[in-house]
C-alpha cells in the first residue's frame, strides 16, 4: 500500500472509513464506478489490490502488538488475509458517518462487493450480510470473526462462493 495507512497496536485500523473487499479487480472498478455516482471520489477512496493487502497484512503481523489480539482487529486482518490469496481486492472510502456508510454499503453491494465493515473507534460493524440465513454468532478473539458460514470461517464462505 502506497499511501499511510491508519493503525491500533500495530493492525490496519481505518478508523471513520469503510473497508470494502471484492472478489476481482471488475468488481473493485465498478464499486468505485458506483461510489463516484454517489459523490465520493478522489482522495476518499483509496485501492488496494490483492498483492498490496498481503503485503501489507503480512507486515502487520509481524509488528502487531499483543494488544491486537484483544479486539476484532487481528480477526479482521486475518480474514483480510484469506480473501487476499484468493486475489480478492479492496476500496477503503472515507465516510462523513454511519447514514453515508450505510448508503455505500448498499452501492457497492450491488457491484459483487462481498464485506462493507465500517471502522468505528470502539466498534467494527459490518454492512453486508451474508446470504444464507446463517445467523452471527458472539465473536471473541479465541473464536476469531464469525464469517456467518456453518463453521464460522471465512475460507468455507469464500471456497463456497467462488
Amino acid at each position: 500500500m502506497s499511501q499511510q495507512t491508519p493503525h491500533s497496536f500495530g493492525v490496519f485500523k481505518p478508523v471513520g472509513h469503510v473497508v470494502i473487499s471484492l472478489p476481482d479487480a471488475e468488481a473493485a472498478d465498478r464499486a468505485a464506478d458506483a461510489l463516484g455516482r454517489l459523490g465520493i471520489a478522489g482522495d476518499a477512496v483509496h485501492r488496494y489490490t490483492d498483492r498490496e493487502m498481503l503485503r501489507q497484512i503480512d507486515e502487520d503481523v509481524a509488528r502487531a502488538s499483543p494488544l491486537a489480539s484483544i479486539g476484532q482487529e487481528m480477526n479482521l486482518v486475518l480474514a483480510h488475509r484469506v480473501l487476499a490469496q484468493r486475489g480478492y481486492h479492496w476500496l477503503v472510502v472515507g465516510v462523513s458517518g454511519d447514514e453515508q456508510a450505510r448508503q455505500l454499503a448498499q452501492a457497492v453491494k450491488a457491484e459483487g462487493a462481498e464485506r462493507a465493515q465500517h471502522y468505528g473507534h470502539f466498534i467494527i460493524e459490518d454492512l453486508i450480510e451474508r446470504d444464507g440465513g446463517v445467523p452471527q454468532v458472539a465473536e471473541s478473539p479465541d473464536r476469531g470473526l464469525d464469517a456467518q458460514t456453518p463453521s464460522g470461517k471465512e475460507s468455507e464462505a469464500v471456497d463456497g462462493h467462488r
